[in-house]
């Protein structure tokens, strides 16, 4: 044991100091560069693992019949999702090409020979392209997600296969190459540093067109077009789903800065990301008791996710207490949306386009009230908001890049989930929703024992 132990001394001398002389020999740009992609691969895992506070969430929050299934398809259209935006998605969204689309840089290949003839916009960071590649898929994987709030409970799955793929090449990058990909509105200086409209918008619009076609789910209005409580079978899922999603946010907003050098700014967003959400929270638990006599849990959740939405384009350019009012509004308002969208007759599940529609459009106009000449000038993206002294300019730039995107999504989420609606359907039949979408469409129950239970004791679950 002895001879062992010194023979293995033996060979660490010998190596340390070939170990040292090659860690001397490591530049100062090699070192930064070396950094920063630890840096944006760790917040690529942290947005990545949002997938699993999205399928605790939504299971939690729609009913035991629907749990698996709901769950499951998160996996299910991430995989889609993934080989979709490495062969096109990721081209259109961040390749180069004109003002509306991307034209180079399909079929990802992760070497830098491809990125450098391919990929101008991302040209500002030495992060290795497979790097970026897997960060802007976390991104587009989140916003794909956001859009099945509106399926929840009754959409057929290969619905789920179609629009998931279409939606991940044709709506998402389109939209992300304007604004991040040197498109017309990047160039104009829209302010969306981690995309309030980009990624939240976007998916909440397509939820809400799913909604509209997809028509409510059954026993959820009255013949006087009252509204029902269809709850969650676990709100303890819901709770654990939102508190992943805020851990996540801090790869989501933190890590768009792709560099964790310098002054240490991702920390700076990592406060105001943070600030907000507990605004949020507080902000809608507090409402919720003032208008039902009752402090609200589910409206809770919401505040704080409605809050993270909104401060996701804002992290960047606000100071802190503005980044608490902006929090605080969209827990708020985000509230008040949801009763009125449901007593609309808009049965929205999980409340996607209050929470992440809403809210993301609140966030993209509080950047032009409430940017600082300071940040803008530091990140390098538009101006001072109205409330700073620059007066209408950039708020105006703001809302021309909502109205663009909101248009966009909406037209064509509508021509494709029309076309599906009048040729495969979008929608399950009514025995199918009846009896769950475990056991309709996957032939087991995410939760078998207590489904066998409720079934022989005649409770509908």
């Amino acid at each position: 044991m002895v001879k062992k132990l010194l023979l293995a001394f033996g060979v660490m001398s010998l190596l340390f100091p070939t170990l040292a002389f090659a860690a001397d020999e490591a530049t100062a740009p090699q070192l930064q560069s070396a950094i920063d992609a630890v840096w944006v691969m760790l917040a690529a895992i942290l947005v990545i693992f949002m997938q699993a506070g999205f399928a605790l969430l939504e299971a939690g929050s729609t009913r035991m019949k629907n749990a698996g299934h709901v769950a499951g398809k998160t996996i299910l259209t991430f995989g889609l999702c993934a080989i979709a935006f490495w062969a096109v998605g990721f081209g259109f969204a961040f390749g180069d090409g004109n003002a509306f689309f991307g034209e180079t840089g399909f079929f990802v290949t992760g070497l830098e020979d491809q990125a450098a003839a391919a990929f101008g916009s991302l040209s500002f960071s030495d992060v290795p392209i497979g790097i970026k590649f897997l960060f802007q898929l976390a991104f587009a994987g989140v916003s794909l997600a956001i859009a099945w709030g509106g399926f929840a409970e009754r959409a057929k799955l290969p619905v789920y296969f179609i629009f998931g793929i279409l939606y991940t090449v044709i709506i998402y990058p389109i939209v992300a190459h304007w604004v991040w990909g040197g498109g017309w509105l990047s160039k104009l200086g829209m302010q969306d540093f981690a995309g309030s409209t980009v990624v939240h918008l976007q998916g909440a619009t397509a939820a809400l067109v799913a909604t509209i076609l997809l028509k409510p789910r059954i026993g959820k209005y009255n013949k006087d077009k009252t509204p029902n409580l269809i709850p969650g079978h676990n709100q303890v899922l819901s709770v654990l789903g939102v508190i992943i999603l805020w851990i996540g946010w801090f790869g989501f907003n933190p890590g768009s800065t792709l560099s964790a050098m310098g002054d240490g700014f991702f920390g700076y967003i990592a406060l105001t990301t943070n600030m907000a959400a507990a605004a949020g929270a507080v902000a809608a638990l507090i409402i919720s008791w003032m208008y039902f006599g009752k402090a609200d849990i589910p409206s809770m959740l919401n505040g704080v996710l409605a809050a993270l939405v909104a401060i996701t384009a804002a992290c960047a350019f606000v100071d802190a207490w503005a980044a608490i009012v902006i929090g605080a509004v969209a827990g708020i308002v985000t509230f008040f949306t949801a009763q009125w969208f449901e007593r609309a007759g808009i049965d929205d599940p999980i409340y996607a386009f209050s929470v992440h529609g809403i809210a993301g459009i609140w966030g993209t106009l509080s950047t032009g009230l409430f940017a600082t000449p300071e940040l803008s000038a530091k990140v390098g993206i538009g101006g001072a908001g109205l409330f700073y002294g620059g007066g209408f300019h950039q708020l105006g730039i703001q809302a021309l890049g909502l109205a663009g995107a909101l248009a966009f999504v909406l037209v064509l989420s509508f021509i494709i989930l029309g076309i599906l609606k009048a040729t495969i359907g979008l929608r399950v039949t009514e025995e199918e929703e009846i009896i769950g979408l475990d056991l309709s469409e996957h032939g087991s129950y995410g939760y078998p024992e207590q489904m066998k239970k409720a079934a022989q004791n005649g409770v509908s679950v």
